[in-house]
């Protein structure tokens, strides 16, 4: 990956067109106009990139209503009083290399005459559009607390406090069927177990899951290892289970004889698409279907990454690489000279808990793994909870040398 060279932005004109500073403002720009739509991890990886492949063939536009990406991977150190979620401003990563954000959310998409709408009715034309909005929440388990991301340290800390004091004896962490991402029960129950033990309690914390093995997505080594981890720290494990929670915090398992009690049940949201209008759900629960490039099946020029697309894994590094393949695809329309390589996806992962972090990563066919690696000293360079090579570099840009996202200033 070369360095994104620091450009100057351009003049902009509505509608997403550009002019050059001193041009004539009446003609017509000839670059690919590019926009953007989303505003985390996928969206900034993407216009990085593609500045990188065709900075000077593409005019880009970022319509996002966020002007700070919050990152949210270390989110679950908030609430053991640890700095965790972090936000990074997005005009100092933005600007030079002279992408323009319009601050709004899309309304509607109107594919054929190319415009997006936003909430103000605005039009925004494009060539060519990416979308990166994610997914939505849904709570499955209205008897349990579903966690939020936005919301994780208000929500879990007196539950942290409760087992400090020993008013809590059984914790039961719940990981639904359908779209999840798990890794992150796995982390609040093993933070929570060292928590105990270091003020002197003892509660009997227990993970659902229906994955047969914990943490199967990372392959048989890395499933292993978590598995020991959670033995070590006490936590019992119940695999390929599917839970009902019932009142005063009875949980039935399909196939067990007896249900289990918990003081307190936290579960994981389902996730489901973000069901644009104008845009057809082209696969199940909400999500659109992708090729191997990230265009969206059925539609021209028009590319999707990130969550709302409809690969089974759902996580931050995923949706970088799925955005780095859509920008290949962008450059080449635009006219640059690059090989477009279909998303062959990578997962990386760094599982929190437990005397030092555990790095796990795997190549994935079809959603799964056919590779596995484990190992307690990192596997790629930097070693951030979410690989995402650009955003990283544009982080440390301005933070300093040698600085990725772990070490920004806490929200």
């Amino acid at each position: 990956m070369s360095v994104p060279p620091v450009a100057a932005a351009g003049a902009h004109t509505a509608a997403g067109a550009h002019t050059a500073p001193g041009a004539d403002p009446t003609a017509r720009d000839a670059r690919l106009r590019v926009l953007v739509v989303g505003g985390g991890v996928a969206a900034v990886e993407a216009v990085l990139a593609l500045h990188d492949f065709a900075a000077e063939r593409v005019a880009v536009t970022l319509l996002a209503p966020n002007r700070e990406l919050v990152y949210r991977a270390l989110g679950v150190r908030d609430p053991f009083a640890r700095r965790g979620t972090v936000a990074v401003p997005l005009a100092p990563i933005l600007d030079p290399v002279g992408v323009r954000q319009h601050v709004g959310t899309l309304r509607w998409i109107d594919p054929r005459q190319r415009l997006v709408y936003t909430e103000r009715s605005e039009p925004l034309g494009y060539d060519a559009v990416l979308l990166a909005l994610g997914a939505r929440q849904w709570a499955r388990y209205p008897r349990a607390l579903t966690l939020d991301p936005l919301r994780l340290d208000e929500q879990m800390h007196g539950i942290v406090a409760d087992v400090e004091r020993g008013d809590l004896d059984q914790v039961a962490f719940v990981i639904p069927p359908g779209r999840v991402w798990p890794l992150p029960i796995y982390e609040l129950a093993l933070m929570l177990s060292g928590r105990a033990a270091a003020m002197g309690q003892a509660p009997e914390i227990s993970i659902i899951t229906p994955e047969a093995s914990p943490l199967r997505i990372f392959g048989e080594a890395a499933s292993l290892a978590v598995g020991e981890r959670l033995a070590t720290a006490g936590i019992r494990l119940h695999t390929s289970a599917s839970a009902q929670v019932r009142p005063g915090g009875q949980i039935a398992l399909r196939g067990e004889s007896r249900d289990l009690h918990a003081d307190v049940v936290v579960a994981l949201p389902e996730l489901v698409g973000p069901s644009v209008a104008g845009l057809p759900a082209t696969a199940l629960h909400g999500f659109v279907a992708t090729d191997a490039h990230g265009r969206i099946r059925h539609l021209e020029h028009v590319f999707a990454a990130g969550d709302m697309t409809d690969f089974p894994v759902k996580q931050g590094a995923i949706a970088a690489q799925q955005a780095r393949s859509v920008a290949q695809e962008l450059a080449a329309e635009a006219g640059a000279a690059i090989v477009c390589e279909p998303c062959e996806p990578i997962l990386h992962g760094v599982l929190l808990g437990g005397s030092r972090p555990l790095y796990l990563r795997a190549r994935l066919v079809g959603g799964w793994a056919a590779t596995s690696e484990v190992s307690d000293t990192p596997l790629w360079p930097g070693a951030e909870k979410i690989h995402a090579p650009y955003l990283t570099h544009a982080i440390s840009e301005l933070r300093g040398p040698n600085i990725s996202a772990d070490a920004l200033a806490p929200v």
